[in-house]
């Protein structure tokens, strides 16, 4: 009830400038612990994936927190693990102004933000002072201007970059709002990236002397035959888990309303099905070869619980946290935990 009170407030703002004024709000009350007091009661539910311990198996996805300004604050609300990003090797301001949408109707979000963010050093710097000590995950892209035949140097640095700091490392290759982006989930592109990737892991894992695993997201606007052949190259190519979705360019299920128009990845209750459906297929072709995160229109406890059940491993929440608010968090958490028959996803890849 508290939080309807406050979306009806946030709702009247422009979309981006109620995103940034939550999070400093959220910041500026952690030490009078009021993150959690909007959460709820989170159980404990240990989760072993990738080497390893998740307090519990709901993460936050990247795209909230693209600088890592805000992850003490965040990680109060009672995730099992932060991601932070998507960042790229130099700072960049992402597409003009108004670039995300609500669709209150459909309970959706469009955004064209474009990578905005302020470079890796910036956000290493973030992490570093942040003294979080909980799984967090670093995801990172490319450069607007990096053309997509050099793709593989701008990963490369930022691998390099976020490797002593990352508990995993997330490769965005499936933004629709970076012009040539997601070309890398195919073919020879797909193949020399993931090669170049795994080369550099390998080298930082005896530099650093630990490995830290390597999570490829991927995008819902795929064939089942594209996703199988994408699957098949992550296997080949060494990588360790597989996150599903990003937003899509579909608009099925916002149809008439206000902003669907809009160009942009579209996020929330209309992606739910689609994302699904790709996490099912590549589990159903994986068959335990690698692990899965579940991304995609997570507006309830039980839309998780069916993310889990087509295979995924942890799950991570980003529009449904607009909708629903904190409250999301602890509910998703106690329907993972009610379920007994997820506990045997969760221990895929361990």
């Amino acid at each position: 009830m508290a939080y309807s009170l406050l979306r009806s407030l946030l709702f009247r703002l422009d979309p981006e400038h109620a995103h940034e004024l939550s999070l400093r709000a959220l910041r500026a009350s952690r030490p009078l612990g009021v993150p959690r007091l909007l959460t709820g009661v989170v159980p404990r539910m240990e989760t072993h994936l990738l080497g390893l311990r998740f307090p519990n198996p709901v993460g936050l996805a990247a795209g909230l927190d693209k600088n890592g300004d805000y992850i003490r604050a965040l990680a109060g609300l009672g995730f099992g693990f932060i991601e932070v990003g998507t960042v790229t090797p130099r700072p960049q301001a992402g597409n003009p102004r108004p670039r995300m949408f609500r669709l209150p109707h459909a309970r959706g979000l469009i955004n064209r933000m474009g990578f905005n963010n302020k470079g890796v050093d910036y956000l290493v710097n973030r992490v570093a002072q942040s003294g979080y000590q909980g799984v967090l995950g670093i995801n990172i892209g490319k450069n607007f201007d990096t053309p997509v035949e050099r793709a593989a140097e701008d990963y490369l640095h930022c691998l390099a970059k976020v490797y002593p700091y990352a508990s995993y490392v997330t490769v965005n290759v499936s933004s629709p709002n970076t012009p040539g982006l997601r070309d890398l989930q195919h073919g020879g592109m797909l193949d020399e990236l993931l090669a170049a990737v795994k080369g550099e892991q390998m080298r930082l894992s005896l530099a650093w002397n630990r490995y830290v695993p390597i999570v490829v997201k991927i995008a819902p606007d795929m064939t089942d035959e594209q996703i199988i052949g994408l699957a098949d190259a992550l296997v080949r190519h060494g990588m360790d888990a597989v996150a599903a979705t990003n937003t899509t360019l579909a608009r099925e299920g916002v149809e008439g309303e206000e902003h669907a128009a809009e160009a942009g990845g579209l996020s929330g209750a209309p992606l739910r099905d689609r994302s699904t459906h790709v996490i099912r297929v590549l589990n159903d072709h994986l068959q335990g070869a690698l692990p899965i995160i579940g991304i995609g229109g997570i507006m309830s406890g039980h839309d998780a619980v069916i993310k889990l059940r087509a295979g995924a491993s942890l799950v991570q929440l980003y529009s449904g946290l607009v909708y629903r608010g904190p409250a999301l968090i602890g509910e998703t958490v106690r329907s993972l935990a009610d379920v007994e028959s997820v506990t045997v996803p969760l221990q895929v890849g361990a």
